[in-house]
């Protein structure tokens, strides 16, 4: 079984577990995999560190059951490893250095990006920098009528 984190599309994160990775794909493609806060069956899976069992450590001695065993002290908790390293760490800054160029140079067009990207494309509207949101067939119609464009990527939350 593996367990992953996913998200929706309103950035609900949680959850799940399934028998294989082809397994998510398929049961997420036909919407069967859907968010427990809000019911989005636009679901994917997000980013999260592997869990993986040391080998290389040697095994904790049994605790000492004899009467001087209440006088010794506590093990050291262990110290803290980072989750990403400075190749992780460097993407994430550079998605939020992306994320903050684009809102001081383009104009959000929200859910009206498919409509005003055609508009710009066939000199309809004034062409400048816009950004908003697209579904997959929106997507698939710009791309079908020769409009450049490209996803941003998702900004990664401060928690994770």
């Amino acid at each position: 079984m593996i367990r992953y984190a996913l998200i929706c599309d309103n950035a609900h994160e949680f959850e799940s577990w399934f028998s294989t990775s082809a397994s998510f794909e398929d049961q997420a493609r036909r919407g069967l995999v859907t968010c427990p806060f809000c019911g989005s069956p636009k679901v994917e899976r997000a980013i999260m560190a592997p869990n993986v069992a040391r080998t290389d450590r040697e095994r904790a001695a049994p605790a000492e059951t004899g009467p001087d065993a209440a006088t010794t002290e506590a093990p050291a908790a262990p110290a803290p490893v980072a989750l990403m390293g400075e190749k992780e760490i460097a993407f994430r800054e550079m998605l939020v250095a992306l994320h903050k160029h684009v809102a001081e140079n383009a104009e959000n067009v929200g859910k009206r990006f498919a409509e005003e990207a055609i508009k710009i494309h066939h000199g309809e509207s004034d062409g400048r920098a816009i950004y908003g949101e697209a579904t997959p067939d929106d997507a698939r119609m710009l791309q079908e009528e020769g409009v450049a464009f490209m996803p941003l990527p998702r900004l990664p939350r401060a928690g994770n």
